[in-house]
């Protein structure tokens, strides 16, 4: 790897650019997505990384009412929906990496009240932070399926990771797929280790580059 003595600089007016095109996003309409060959996948929109425990942070809460709104749209309209929650035995090898979290059999692996009261969507819970290796989603992927529209968070770990993996599956059966991302619906931590603002940016220019799209909003 090798920075340029313009690094700085550099990095400053690309940021720049992308703050700029992501706020210029249009939204999408969800009546303009067929129901027979959508998916929409909440990721990890659950206690252990909102509302309590080690991972969780208020910042992400912001996307909960999205969501919510989103999945109760997606439940009247008839579109398949899927919610992973994370959730880990107490010697998780995740904890390597991370502090404790979302222990399975706690409340901080379970969805969010706002989207739990509503309903209608399949629960796969998930020992990773890429839930794209769980059995159960696999056996989601019906031969008509091509359009997922992915929510949830951390942006540049858990939705990153999954957009990537389900893209790449797809490619490498040599199948052409949708995968969107409305930007009020998904968020990051922050922390002194793990600039929020930053992460955000990165995760939207790396999945973009890898053919994801994003929109401004589902309405």
């Amino acid at each position: 790897m090798i920075f340029t003595d313009n690094f700085s600089e550099r990095i400053k007016n690309e940021t720049e650019k992308l703050k700029t095109e992501i706020e210029s996003l249009p939204a999408a309409e969800l009546s303009s997505f067929k129901k027979e060959n959508t998916l929409v996948v909440f990721v990890d929109i659950i206690n252990g990384f909102i509302n309590e425990g080690a991972m969780s942070d208020k910042r992400i809460g912001s996307i909960i009412e999205p969501n919510a709104a989103l999945l109760r749209k997606c439940k009247d309209a008839g579109i398949a929906a899927a919610a992973f929650a994370d959730c880990h035995k107490e010697n998780a090898a995740e904890f390597v990496s991370f502090p404790p979290h979302c222990i399975e059999g706690t409340s901080e692996s379970e969805i969010v009240e706002e989207l739990s009261r509503t309903g209608g969507y399949t629960l796969i819970p998930k020992n990773s932070t890429n839930g794209f290796h769980e059995q159960a989603f696999r056996e989601l992927l019906t031969p008509g399926t091509d359009t997922f529209i992915v929510t949830g968070d951390c942006t540049d770990i858990c939705v990153l990771q999954f957009c990537l993996s389900l893209k790449t599956y797809f490619t490498s059966r040599n199948r052409t797929v949708k995968i969107i991302i409305p930007i009020s619906c998904v968020e990051t931590y922050d922390a002194d280790y793990h600039g929020s603002d930053f992460a955000n940016i990165a995760a939207y220019k790396l999945l973009k580059d890898s053919g994801i799209e994003f929109v401004k909003e589902i309405v």
